[in-house]
C-alpha cells in the first residue's frame, strides 16, 4: 500500500473521531471513553470493547461545562466534559477518569455528577508512590475495581487469557509507535509535523490491533526510503498536547521538523511495555511503576533533576537543535517543573522556547511569530 494512502487513512481517523466512534457502534461494539493519563486500556480491550481516547478538542469552546468547572481548569478537561454534555460522545457506554493531576481529581466528580444515569463513570486513582510493594498492590486493587466495572458494562468476565492477549497486542502497538517516531525523524521530509501528529493521534480512536497493522505497513514503507537530507531545523517538542492544526502549520511554514517528543499525548503514552511473563494484573501495575521521567508522576529523586537531564539527552540523541515547550495554560505540574527543565537545557547548551497554549485558542499569530523567530535563531 502506498505511503500516502496509509497516511490519509490515519488523517481521516484523527480528524473525525466521531465518525470512527459511530463506525464501531454500527459494528455492535461498545466503547469506553479513556481520559488522560495512563488508564489501563488493555482491560477495556480484553473485555471486547473499544478504548476511545478523550483529550479535549480544538473545535469547540467551553459552554455547558462552565456549570461544573472552575475557570482555572485546563481546557483539556473542560472540553472533555463539554463533549460529554453536548452529545458528541453519546455513543460511549462509559468513561474511565484517572486522577493523576490536581485538575483531574475534582473533575472526576464533575464527570460523575454530569453523567449520572447517562453512562458509567469509572474512577481510577493511581498510587503516588508506585515503586514499592504497597504502591503496586494499591495499583492492582484500583485496576481490579476498574476491571469489575468494565465487566458489568461488557456483560462478561475479563479472563486472564484475554488480558494476557491484550497486553501482547498493546506491547506490539507501543513497539510500532516507537519505531514510527524514529522513522519520522529519519524521514522528516515525508513525515511532516501534521502527518506525525495525525498518525499518533489516530491511535487513540482505533482498536490497537487494527491500528498497529496499518502502522507496521507504514513503517515498512518509510524504512525503504533513503534517509532525508534535511536542510531545515529539527526540534524536540514537549508538553501535554500540541495537536492544533495552526501550531503544526506554523512549524511546517518555518521548515521545522520534529526529531522526537516528550509529550503526554504522544511518546510518553507508549515508552514502557507491560511484562508478558507475569500475572496480567501484576504486569499492568509493573508497567505503571516502571514509567519514569514524567512531570505528572512522583519522582523520589526529583532533587537530582533526572527528568530535565532526560529531556536534554533526548534532544542530543535525536539530533535536535532546540526544544519547543508547548505549555497548557493552568497546567500546574508543568509550570512548577519549568525552572528545573530550563536549568537542565541551559546546562546542556540546548536552546528552547516556551509557548503557552490551550484548546480554545483561535488566534495563533503570536505563537507562529515565536516559532519563526526561534527557528531563525537556530
Amino acid at each position: 500500500m502506498a505511503i500516502n494512502t496509509i497516511i490519509d487513512e490515519f488523517k481521516q481517523v484523527a480528524a473525525n473521531p466521531k465518525k470512527q466512534l459511530l463506525a464501531y457502534k454500527a459494528q455492535g461494539k461498545k466503547a469506553i471513553g479513556v481520559l488522560p493519563y495512563y488508564a489501563p486500556e488493555e482491560l477495556v480491550y480484553a473485555a471486547g470493547m473499544v478504548p476511545f481516547g478523550i483529550w479535549g478538542t480544538n473545535d469547540k469552546t467551553v459552554s455547558l461545562a462552565k456549570e461544573y468547572c472552575a475557570t482555572f481548569y485546563c481546557t483539556i478537561a473542560q472540553l472533555a466534559l463539554e463533549m460529554l454534555l453536548d452529545g458528541t460522545m453519546n455513543e460511549l457506554s462509559g468513561i474511565i477518569t484517572p486522577v493523576i493531576c490536581d485538575t483531574l481529581r475534582p473533575m472526576s466528580q464533575n464527570f460523575r455528577v454530569a453523567m449520572d444515569k447517562k453512562m458509567a463513570v469509572i474512577f481510577l486513582a493511581h498510587p503516588q508512590n508506585r515503586f514499592d510493594a504497597a504502591g503496586k498492590q494499591f495499583c492492582i486493587d484500583q485496576y481490579t475495581n476498574v476491571k469489575k466495572e468494565l465487566e458489568k458494562i461488557a456483560g462478561k468476565e475479563i479472563t486472564v487469557d484475554a488480558l494476557a492477549d491484550a497486553i501482547k497486542v498493546y506491547n506490539a502497538s507501543r513497539k510500532a509507535r516507537r519505531e514510527f517516531v524514529k522513522l519520522a525523524n529519519e524521514h522528516c521530509d515525508v513525515v511532516t509535523p501534521t502527518i506525525r501528529s495525525a498518525v499518533l493521534k489516530a491511535s487513540w480512536f482505533m482498536l490497537k490491533d487494527e491500528y498497529t497493522k496499518k502502522l507496521v505497513e507504514l513503517n515498512k514503507e518509510l524504512a525503504a526510503l533513503p534517509v532525508a537530507k534535511w536542510d531545515g531545523v529539527k526540534v524536540v517538542v514537549s508538553g501535554i498536547i500540541y495537536d492544533s492544526p495552526a501550531l503544526l502549520k506554523a512549524l511546517e511554514d518555518n521548515h521545522v521538523a520534529i526529531a522526537a517528543d516528550d509529550v503526554a499525548h504522544e511518546t510518553r503514552a507508549f515508552r514502557i511495555d507491560a511484562p508478558e511473563n507475569v500475572d496480567p494484573m501484576t504486569a499492568l501495575a509493573d508497567q505503571f511503576a516502571n514509567i519514569d521521567n514524567d512531570v505528572l508522576l512522583y519522582d523520589p529523586e526529583s532533587a537530582k533533576n533526572n527528568r530535565g537531564d532526560f529531556v536534554a539527552k533526548l534532544c542530543k540523541d535525536n539530533g535536535a537543535q532546540g526544544l519547543i515547550l508547548f505549555m497548557q495554560q493552568f497546567c500546574d505540574p508543568e509550570e512548577m517543573e519549568y525552572p528545573y527543565l530550563k536549568k537542565a537545557l541551559d546546562k546542556a547548551g540546548i536552546p528552547h522556547i516556551k509557548i503557552g497554549i490551550d484548546q480554545q485558542m483561535r488566534d495563533f499569530g503570536q505563537a507562529a511569530t515565536a516559532i519563526q523567530a526561534f527557528a531563525e535563531s537556530l
